[in-house]
């Protein structure tokens, strides 16, 4: 009797042993932590316009970043789809491999935000929008991740992160007599904020007498120079302007805060921002200098037998840092992978990335650096 009840508990430990091994094979089956992970990538794939040519080399970004994990064990499966501005967005996620996705990458055009935001939701994937859209689709929808910051947001955390670091300083914010200027946003959101921490600063004019325009910087402290546009005529001006006061008056300590534009003229104006102790906010830095840039120009080059388009922010490099940060995360974390840049510990070629939920909805990049020419002419880089 004892040993039948003795083989019966067997049996039915046996059988229980069956079922948790059955659920352990099929959660490891589904769960994108324990397989290849699946990712689509849906945008302008063509080379009928500037669109499609820089979505074309972002998207040679993200293959050379599943090569690069690849190589730590990852593994992916990247599915293509040409989704140009005209495309029926519909019509592509009619296609069966769509619902099978981890993660879509796109779109890059507003309109198409809305139903492939609402079929991600529906298929529980993660969707990463890359690059500048109008939409607001993240502040409801938890799938969607938006790597774009608006101007406001922008604005908000370049002002925080100058009065971080000059609050201590002289500010000066100099009228370029610019109407076309965009960057009247930031400097009344600086003025704003100066004005509440009970900081004093000074307002001048390009066309200004060299005695007036003097006469607005401290003898004492470090001043700091705002200009009211990021447009590079005027600022071949105020630095003409700077060098000769500061030879007038060699004692005075001169800084300047600059705009994401700046980059682009680095090469014409190297001298006057390390002379001027420059820095510049922007989302994105990719130091020419770095044997790591020089290592992934080297491999677009073998890989795609030219060089990257030469645009401030080198679109091959953003893909790389999109899809390794993400792909990574997704295979650490699975769905419970929100973005944060302390959960992958990855160092970016150039887009640094800090995901931060909005409200109930998706998620946005917070991520911004300083970049700061230093007058020994060295360049760092601040990453928050």
């Amino acid at each position: 009797m004892i040993m039948r009840h003795f083989f019966s508990y067997i049996l039915v430990f046996a059988a229980l042993l069956f079922v948790h091994k059955g659920a352990l094979a099929q959660s490891t089956a589904t769960d994108m932590r324990y397989r290849t992970l699946r990712v689509g990538v849906m945008l302008p794939l063509h080379n009928d316009n500037g669109d499609g040519k820089r979505m074309v080399e972002y998207y040679r970004g993200v293959l050379m970043a599943c090569d690069s994990l690849r190589a730590t064990g990852i593994s992916t499966d990247i599915r293509a789809w040409n989704v140009a501005e005209d495309t029926d967005i519909q019509e592509t996620l009619r296609d069966p491999h769509a619902a099978d996705l981890d993660l879509i990458i796109g779109p890059l055009y507003s309109k198409q935000v809305k139903a492939l935001g609402d079929f991600a939701k529906a298929h529980d994937i993660r969707m990463l929008i890359p690059c500048s859209i109008n939409s607001t689709e993240v502040y409801d929808n938890g799938n969607i991740f938006q790597v774009y910051q608006n101007g406001n947001v922008l604005n908000e955390a370049y002002t925080y992160r100058f009065y971080q670091r000059f609050k201590d300083c002289h500010p000066i914010i100099i009228d370029c007599n610019d109407t076309t200027s965009t960057k009247g946003g930031f400097t009344k959101t600086l003025r704003r904020k100066l004005e509440q921490e009970g900081i004093e600063y000074s307002i001048t004019n390009l066309r200004s007498s060299e005695a007036m325009f003097t006469k607005c910087f401290s003898t004492t402290q470090r001043n700091v120079v705002v200009l009211n546009t990021s447009r590079s005529a005027e600022l071949n001006v105020a630095f003409a302007k700077l060098n000769g006061m500061v030879m007038q008056n060699p004692h005075l300590m001169v800084s300047m805060f600059g705009y994401p534009e700046w980059l682009m003229y680095t090469r014409s104006h190297l001298d006057n921002y390390y002379k001027f102790d420059v820095y510049i906010p922007s989302t994105y830095y990719m130091d020419p200098l770095a044997s790591r840039t020089s290592r992934f120009q080297l491999k677009y080059r073998w890989n795609f037998h030219q060089d990257m388009q030469r645009y401030s922010a080198r679109f091959a490099a953003m893909g790389f840092d999109h899809a390794f940060f993400f792909i990574k995360g997704l295979h650490l974390y699975g769905k419970n992978f929100t973005g944060r840049a302390s959960m992958v510990g990855y160092t970016p070629v150039q887009t640094p990335l800090h995901f931060e939920r909005i409200g109930n909805g998706g998620f946005q990049n917070r991520s911004i650096q300083l970049v700061h020419y230093m007058p020994e002419q060295r360049v760092e880089s601040f990453k928050y």
